[in-house]
C-alpha cells in the first residue's frame, strides 16, 4: 500500500523555457529546486508520480550525523542547520526536531564500533554520548531491560516522511518556481555538445542545465544517456501502529528492531537493514561491484521475487523520446510488502518494548532503497554530458541529508562556493581503482 503522503497541487503549465529542470520529486530533487529558486533562478521540477511518493515517503525519517560514513558527516552536519533553517524560514510542516536519538545494544563489538565513530566524531567536533550500562538502562527504561550499553545522539533528530518533500514543494512555488507532477521526463536534447533541452511527455523545455535526481529510476535513465552508473534497489518493508497512551522515546534503535514517533503519535517499526533483493536486469549487470556490500549484510538480505523485474525501474531496455516510457506505466514505485517481514518486525517490537502490544498495526508499506556499491551517493556533473547533474545512489541516507544535498547540488549548478567538498560524492569514482574504498574512521 502507499505510505502516508500530503499530497500538493501543480503548477497549471509547463514552462517553455526553464534555467535549470529538475528530474524527480523526491526530497533529494525538492530540496534541490528549492535552493536553486531561492537564487533567483526559474526552476521546474518534473515527478512522473506525485511529490515525495516513492523512498521519501516510506523511509523512517532520521536526520542524523551518528554513524555516517566519514565523507558523509559534513553534508548531514549542514543538513541539520538547513533543516533548521527551513522551519525557520518556511514552514513548519516538515515535523522537523532535534530530539535525539538513542541506540542501545548488549554487542560488545557494535559498542566498540560506535565508540571509534564517537572519537572520530568527537575530533570535527559533532556531539556524541557513549553510554555506560546504568546509563542505556535508564535512557532505554521503556524496554524493562538491561543493556551493555549504547549511545545517545542529542543533536540528531527527524522529520515526518509524510509532509517534508510536499512542504519544500509548496516553498518552491513560493519563490516562484514551478512543480509539475505527472510529467515523466523521457530524456534530454543536445545542442553543440551540451544540454539544451528536456523532453517530457507533456513537452519540451529548453534549458542549459538539468538535474537528475531520480532516485532508483536514475541508472536505467543514464542508460538512455550512454552513461554507466551502477546502482541497485533493495526492497524494504515498515509498518506503522497507531497512538497509546504510554510514554515512549521518540526514536529507538537497537538490533532487534527501531522506532520513530510520527508527528500524529503513531510510530513506524522497522528491522534495520532487512530487505528482499529482487533480480533483475541491472542487477545482474552491476551485481560484482555490489557483491562486498552484500557479502556484509547476507545476514539481513533475502531473495525476492519478480517484482523488480516487473516494475521496470530496473530495466536495460532503450526507449524512444515520442512513446511512453517504464516511467509513465509505473508512476509511483510501489512494491508489496513482505508480510513475514512485518509479522518479525511487530514481534520483536513488542518484545522490546512490551507497551507497544497496546497498538495495533495501521499500515504497512514498502519501498526501494536505491544504493551505490560503496554506499555513497553519486552527485556531480557527468562529463561526457556538460549540463546535467547527477544526484542519485543516496543508499538510504538521502531523507536526512536533503538539504545540504540539495544545497550543495545548487552549488555545482550555479557555480558558487560549495557548501561541502563535491569532490568525495563524484560519480566518475566508480570507474576508477578505487571506487570499492571504505571510509577508515
Amino acid at each position: 500500500m502507499p505510505a502516508p503522503l500530503v499530497s500538493i497541487e501543480s503548477s497549471p503549465e509547463l514552462p517553455a523555457h526553464a534555467d535549470v529542470v529538475v528530474i524527480g520529486g523526491g526530497v533529494i530533487g525538492a530540496f534541490t529546486a528549492y535552493y536553486l529558486a531561492r537564487r533567483g533562478l526559474k526552476v521546474a521540477l518534473l515527478e512522473k508520480g506525485c511529490i515525495g511518493a516513492e523512498q521519501s515517503s516510506r523511509n523512517w525519517g532520521w536526520c542524523r550525523q551518528q554513524n555516517r560514513d566519514a565523507r558523509e558527516l559534513p553534508m548531514a552536519t549542514k543538513s541539520l542547520e538547513l533543516w533548521d533553517q527551513f522551519v525557520a524560514d518556511e514552514s513548519d510542516q516538515t515535523g522537523f526536531r532535534r530530539c535525539g536519538l538513542l541506540y542501545l545494544s548488549n554487542d560488545e563489538a557494535e559498542l566498540a564500533g560506535w565508540s571509534r565513530w564517537g572519537d572520530f566524531a568527537r575530533s570535527v567536533g559533532i556531539q556524541t554520548q557513549m553510554l555506560s550500562s546504568r546509563e542505556a538502562a535508564e535512557r532505554g527504561r521503556v524496554t524493562g531491560k538491561s543493556w551493555k550499553g549504547g549511545v545517545f545522539s542529542p543533536t540528531d533528530g527527524t522529520a515526518d516522511p509524510s509532509r517534508a518533500a510536499p512542504a519544500v514543494a509548496r516553498a518552491i512555488l513560493r519563490h516562484g518556481g514551478t512543480v509539475h507532477q505527472r510529467c515523466a521526463a523521457r530524456g534530454i536534447e543536445t545542442q553543440g555538445g551540451r544540454l539544451s533541452a528536456v523532453v517530457t511527455e507533456l513537452g519540451v523545455i529548453r534549458t542549459p542545465a538539468a538535474v537528475l535526481a531520480g532516485g532508483a529510476w536514475a541508472s536505467s535513465f543514464c542508460r538512455q544517456l550512454g552513461i554507466r552508473f551502477p546502482q541497485a534497489a533493495i526492497r524494504q518493508t515498515v509498518l506503522t501502529v497507531g497512538p497509546g497512551s504510554a510514554d515512549l522515546p521518540d526514536t529507538l534503535h537497537t538490533s532487534a528492531a527501531s522506532m520513530t514517533r510520527r508527528s500524529d503519535g503513531s510510530y513506524t517499526l522497522a528491522i534495520s537493514g532487512r530487505a528482499r533483493v529482487d533480480p533483475t536486469p541491472q542487477m545482474l549487470r552491476f551485481g560484482w561491484q555490489f557483491l562486498p556490500m552484500f557479502q556484509r549484510r547476507w545476514r539481513n538480505l533475502a531473495l525476492g521475487g519478480l517484482e523488480g523485474f516487473r516494475s521496470g525501474h530496473e530495466s536495460l531496455a532503450r526507449w524512444r523520446l515520442d512513446r511512453p516510457t517504464p516511467m509513465e506505466r509505473m508512476r509511483v514505485l510501489d512494491p508489496a510488502v513482505d508480510e513475514a517481514v512485518v509479522r518479525l518486525t511487530y514481534q520483536r517490537a513488542v518484545d522490546l518494548v512490551p507497551a507497544l502490544r497496546e497498538r495495533s498495526i495501521t499500515a504497512a508499506w514498502a519501498g526501494y532503497i536505491d544504493s551505490t556499491p560503496d554506499g555513497v551517493p553519486g552527485i556531480g556533473e557527468i562529463k561526457s554530458q556538460p549540463g546535467l547533474v547527477l544526484a542519485a545512489g543516496f543508499s538510504g541516507h538521502g531523507f536526512g541529508v536533503s538539504p545540504g544535498a540539495g544545497h550543495l547540488i545548487a552549488d555545482i549548478v550555479t557555480g558558487a562556493a560549495p557548501i561541502i567538498d563535491p569532490r568525495p560524492f563524484h560519480p566518475d569514482r566508480f570507474s576508477s581503482a578505487t571506487w570499492g574504498q571504505v571510509a577508515d574512521f
